[in-house]
């Protein structure tokens, strides 16, 4: 069963690499959607995927992500899947 959830990362997350870091998991995972900076300083990824590589993804997120990072919060929001993403990108 296909599981949309909305991740929002705090901390030091911008200017780190994190979009492409997170670009490199979500696609190991096979997971689908998008990273993105926002205004605020914080990060928000939307994926699509299987519960397990969400739930790997968000474990990376828990255990630091990136090295470069500093990850102070990390909000989850399920999310209930509109429509089928079809790739993992990242947005500018």
């Amino acid at each position: 069963m296909i599981r949309q959830v909305k991740i929002r990362v705090c901390g030091r997350v911008q200017g780190v690499g994190f979009r492409f870091f997170t670009y490199q998991q979500a696609t190991k995972l096979g997971l689908v959607g998008y990273v993105k900076n926002l205004d605020n300083g914080d990060v928000e990824i939307l994926i699509q995927g299987d519960s397990i590589s969400i739930a790997k993804l968000i474990q990376w997120l828990e255990q630091g992500g990136p090295v470069s990072a500093r990850i102070t919060a990390i909000n989850v929001t399920e999310l209930i899947p509109e429509n089928q993403l079809n790739a993992f990108n990242i947005k500018y």
